[in-house]
């Protein structure tokens, strides 16, 4: 019996993210509603290498902070359901924009793959990208994509399975915000930790820093 894999695909709007999901999916997926909402919930499946992929295509979004539905709905994904591996699709010929939601998606210290596609665009704009390097600095594996044209599919496929099966992460950077911020953040992270129980299911750093900018959605299930 394969073994099942939850892949949850976050992006920008308009980064490629639909055109990756019917790239690893095919015609293996269905349409319906996240529950509770009306926001459009696409998912699919596809069998790789003795595994069965549960891949679901997250809303578009620029951030995970909790101003609109789609923000929500994707968060609580990520954050509740726990995927086993978070696909971050990145427009790599906007990248600069694309890569303050990849930010926010390393500061949640998940299981994270960043897929640089629109390759294309990027190399007709003139632009240069030292995948390797991105790597090392965002500490996760960065794969170069087209996926309008199927290209990097095969690869994508093949670093989720070796996330999963190696947890083969690179250190993730710590995100720095300065001494004064950071002083709060840990006073708020030793108050998080005490808990044991939401300490296990969430990052306290990630609360920590979601408990600072005030955000409605953490405030209301955390702020106690």
């Amino acid at each position: 019996m394969p073994k099942e894999i939850t892949v949850g695909l976050a992006g920008n709007p308009n980064a490629g993210k639909t055109t990756v999901f019917n790239g690893i999916t095919g015609a293996h997926q269905h349409v319906g509603n996240w529950p509770g909402v009306t926001v459009e919930k696409r998912e699919g499946n596809r069998t790789y290498k003795g595994y069965t992929l549960s891949v679901v295509d997250l809303p578009g979004v620029y951030s995970l902070t909790a101003y609109s539905l789609d923000e929500i709905v994707s968060r609580n994904f990520i954050v509740d359901g726990k995927p086993d591996v978070v696909v971050d699709v990145v427009d790599a010929s906007n990248i600069e924009r694309n890569l303050y939601l990849t930010v926010q998606l390393l500061e949640m210290s998940i299981p994270l793959v960043v897929a640089l596609n629109m390759m294309d665009e990027a190399h007709a704009k003139g632009y240069e990208i030292d995948v390797g390097q991105l790597s090392k600095l965002l500490g996760t594996p960065v794969i170069p994509m087209v996926a309008s044209r199927n290209q990097g599919i095969e690869q994508l496929l093949e670093q989720i399975i070796d996330v999963v099966e190696n947890e083969s992460q690179l250190n993730q950077p710590r995100i720095e915000y300065g001494r004064e911020i950071e002083e709060e953040l840990s006073n708020l992270e030793q108050l998080i930790a005490r808990d044991t129980e939401i300490s296990a299911r969430y990052s306290p750093r990630w609360l920590a820093v979601k408990l600072l900018e005030e955000d409605e959605e953490i405030i209301r299930k955390f702020g106690e």
